[in-house]
């Protein structure tokens, strides 16, 4: 993945960019070839003759992508990257000589509304423009060092055929405007690059983070910040959106919006990080998407607070390996989610202090918040895992209710802030003693997915881990116990078992990478740490070649599933390293001694 603050890309093995929504993360997208074919649209440039080799890697501490080609003839350099946006938007690839004498191959296809649309083009040896509705796209070529990249049409496409001698380079500059503006100014490639690597060099030396794994820790912090939208602070679940968990399956969503439950995750991990600043931002963000009426509060919004997200299916798109529907849009926007008034509740008790003016209007928030909770908190709901086979009274999500009460009670201890604190604590305990009654199951020693099921879900492993009983009482070690034992499989852990649950769908899934992180948390507390640590290290090595990782993992295929790269991943993974580090107990959650 490169970005630049308002929307990404992604670049796979073999050179070519297959997906990029333009000009923000939730934008129709203009290269859609992930989810189709080359028709839908795709950029690439790589070596005309067969590679005998091809690596990758991201410039250190950056999101710069090179991506080596060694042939038979020689070997060749590709950088990517995307500036941090300006007035413009751009993508920028510089391919370079390194050795021998390399024949390379730019194409370029473009199409608009998720594949569907071709533009009308205009073009000169040196510049293409692309236009088609509200969108422009200007793609301009710059040869440097006596190498020779010109462009020309070919069967609806763009290409350009050039050849590298060590020491010579070829640069494209792809950028977006709207198509009621001027033609962009042209894009200072040096510039670009040196003020790109500044740019991501100077915030990752921003972390506090001191223990092992700096390095994991380091590429999952700097991709939750490339998976932000700047102008906001909003964080996108995902850049992608339709790619499957199950190959050929119907569990196929759309992950560019914001999720109060992963903005609340990310504020957490941002602050044990040290990044004071980002978390006051996604802070005032997430106070933005949820003012207004209570009653109103939703799951998921758009990256600015957008409340409508209408789901759809682009038919003409055959889906990854045929993997349908392509929904777009997310109906999880209209469920009732109880969980979110805790993720809310935490995030808004542990945020630095960002002001009297947003500390007043937080506090009031939150009091209207727990109020309305006090009304809705025994009602069923669609839980964590937003299934479509009806409400149920999820364990987990009355949980994240006691935790929103809990915290709730504790801001208004520590600031003296507005409320009914005498009701809230009546509804905390008498909501505490209906989840340990109703809950937990004595024969399976261990929470259940819901009040009297016999159903395990790994959602319960947070139990402990937000403070709600402590890791070492024996229905917390039951629960670990048992979800290790039943919802294993090949060592890592699903979320649930979807033919003993019904959650609405059809099929299997992979593994769920953020529970399989949740277990290590939960056994490195419970001081099974050499358990934790083999678990870790396992999972850190299903990252790709760069360090990213999916929502899923198959691991009989041995290949990654869902949406990529996924936030919610990269937090659990972060707030893992940080337990195993000392860095991170059940305290950050309620700051009670223990």
């Amino acid at each position: 993945m490169i970005g630049d603050g308002e929307t990404a890309a992604l670049v796979n093995r073999n050179g070519s960019i297959d997906w990029l929504c333009w000009p923000s993360f939730s934008s129709p997208a203009c290269f859609a070839g992930l989810l189709g074919t080359a028709e839908n649209g795709y950029w690439s440039v790589r070596p005309e003759k067969p590679c005998k080799s091809v690596t990758r890697r991201y410039r250190p501490s950056t999101m710069i992508v090179e991506t080596t080609f060694t042939t038979a003839d020689g070997e060749v350099l590709l950088i990517d990257f995307m500036p941090p946006r300006g007035k413009h938007s751009d993508v920028v690839r510089i391919v370079k000589g390194i050795r021998g004498k390399v024949r390379v191959r730019m194409d370029f296809v473009l199409r608009f509304d998720y594949g569907l649309t071709i533009p009308w083009v205009t073009a000169s040896e040196d510049e293409v423009r692309a236009i088609a509705g509200p969108h422009t796209v200007t793609l301009r070529s710059e040869c440097l060092k006596e190498a020779a990249a010109r462009m020309h049409g070919e069967d609806l496409k763009t290409v350009s055929e050039f050849t590298l001698k060590a020491g010579q380079e070829a640069c494209f500059v792809l950028t977006y405007t709207a198509s009621t503006e001027e033609a962009p100014e042209r894009v200072s490639v040096a510039d670009a690059l040196a003020e790109t690597e500044k740019h991501w060099c100077d915030w990752a030396a921003r972390s506090v983070y001191k223990g092992d794994y700096s390095e994991a820790v380091g590429r999952s912090l700097m991709t939750l910040e490339a998976l932000t939208y700047q102008p906001t602070g909003g964080i996108v679940a995902a850049a992608s959106m339709g790619l499957p968990e199950r190959i050929g399956g119907e569990r196929n969503w759309d992950y560019r919006y914001c999720w109060l439950r992963d903005t609340s995750f990310t504020l957490l991990v941002l602050m044990r990080a040290g990044y004071t600043e980002e978390a006051i931002r996604w802070r005032l963000w997430l106070l933005r998407a949820i003012a207004g009426a209570p009653d109103q509060v939703q799951a998921v919004y758009g990256i600015s607070g957008e409340r409508q997200l209408p789901e759809w299916d682009a038919t003409w798109l055959r889906g990854y390996e045929d993997s349908k529907p392509i929904r777009i849009g997310n109906a999880a926007a209209v469920q009732f989610q109880l969980d979110v008034f805790g993720e809310v509740a935490t995030a808004l008790h542990r945020t630095p202090e960002a002001g009297d003016d947003v500390r007043a209007s937080a506090t009031a928030l939150q009091a209207a918040l727990i109020d309305h909770l006090c009304q809705v908190w025994d009602q069923p709901d669609e839980g964590i895992w937003e299934t479509r086979g009806g409400r149920k009274h999820f364990v987990h999500s009355k949980v994240m209710a006691w935790v929103a009460l809990d915290r709730a009670i504790r801001h208004y201890e520590q600031y003296d802030g507005g409320g009914n604190v005498k009701r809230w604590r009546k509804n905390r305990d008498q909501l505490h003693k209906q989840i340990c009654e109703k809950g937990f199951n004595k024969k399976l020693n261990s929470f259940t997915q819901s009040y009297g099921s016999k159903v395990l879900d790994a959602s319960c492993l947070r139990l402990g881990l937000v403070g709600f009983l402590p890791m070492d009482d024996p229905r917390i070690v039951g629960t670990v116990e048992a979800i290790r034992a039943r919802l294993s499989k090949n060592g890592l852990i699903l979320r649930y078992d979807p033919s003993a649950s019904k959650d609405g769908l059809t099929g299997s899934e992979g593994v769920f990478l953020a529970c399989s992180f949740w277990m290590v948390s939960c056994l490195w507390l419970l001081r099974r740490r050499d358990e934790a640590c083999a678990m870790f290290e396992r999972l850190l090595a299903l990252r790709n070649d760069v360090g990213l990782l999916s929502e899923e993992y198959d691991p009989e295929r041995k290949r990654m599933l869902g949406n990529f790269p996924q936030a919610l991943s990269h937090i659990a993974l972060t707030h893992a390293a940080f337990t195993i580090s000392g860095q991170w107990s059940p305290e950050i959650y309620d700051d009670t001694p223990r």
